[in-house]
């Protein structure tokens, strides 16, 4: 039976191939994002893709956008987000400091706690909500680093109070993925080459990595799994 998901931050990147992958298995998806012209692109290059304009950061924004959703989600991907650093206007004050560091708090992690919050009673019974946390939750980046490790940790909370309903919440930590605009363009051969250098495998991670991953908790087959990170890093960030 076809199912309905929600991919934040769905125009590009991760949560496009996302978008791509879920379609084509006959799924119907609604992607967001504030920006409409990537939405567009997809929606019109990927048959059963929806897409809506939403800055998930903004409680209005996400009223209105749950009054134009389906009243029935059966997966929410919380993927919207990204390292705003790259966007701060390089002040050293403390007002920018403080504004910078809302700045990946809000996107990051307040973003999808309020998403989850917003569409909590049209989750379906049964389903999933995936967050894409990332590699500097453990390695440390500054305040995206912070955000990302908050994300996993208030994750285990929601993953506690949608149990009882049989949804399962967990996180997918990409370490360095290839071909998506996080790093805009800014990063230096040399630091690419120390990421793919940090890895068992040798090779950068790909979108489909990610896909593969989030594919599996939204399967019959990780009902049992929740409140967990499962790391896509290639053996750059290890558990045990």
């Amino acid at each position: 039976m076809a199912r309905t998901f929600l991919i934040t931050g769905g125009g590009t990147g991760i949560g496009r191939a996302l978008a791509a992958h879920f379609a084509g298995h006959g799924d119907h998806v609604v992607i967001t994002g504030r920006r409409p012209g990537p939405l567009r692109a997809v929606a019109d290059a990927v048959a059963g893709v929806t897409a809506l304009v939403c800055d998930h950061t903004d409680p209005a924004a996400l009223l209105r956008l749950a009054a134009e959703l389906p009243e029935r989600l059966d997966v929410l991907v919380n993927n919207a987000g990204g390292q705003t650093d790259f966007d701060a206007d390089g002040g050293t004050d403390l007002a920018s400091y403080a504004r910078d560091f809302r700045a990946n708090l809000d996107a990051n992690l307040l973003g999808a706690a309020l998403t989850t919050r917003a569409l909590e009673d049209r989750l379906a019974d049964g389903g999933a909500v995936i967050h894409i946390g990332s590699i500097a939750a453990d390695q440390g980046s500054g305040s995206y680093g912070a955000a990302k490790a908050g994300l996993a940790s208030w994750n285990v909370e929601l993953a506690r109070l949608l149990g009882p309903r049989g949804i399962t919440a967990n996180v997918v930590a990409p370490g360095y993925i290839a071909d998506t605009e996080f790093f805009r363009d800014r990063l230096a051969d040399a630091r690419r080459e120390r990421l793919v250098a940090d890895t068992a495998t040798g090779r950068p991670g790909s979108v489909d990595d990610i896909t593969g991953a989030v594919a599996f908790l939204a399967s019959p087959a990780a009902r049992h799994v929740t409140g967990q990170v499962l790391n896509v890093n290639g053996g750059a960030h290890t558990t045990r």
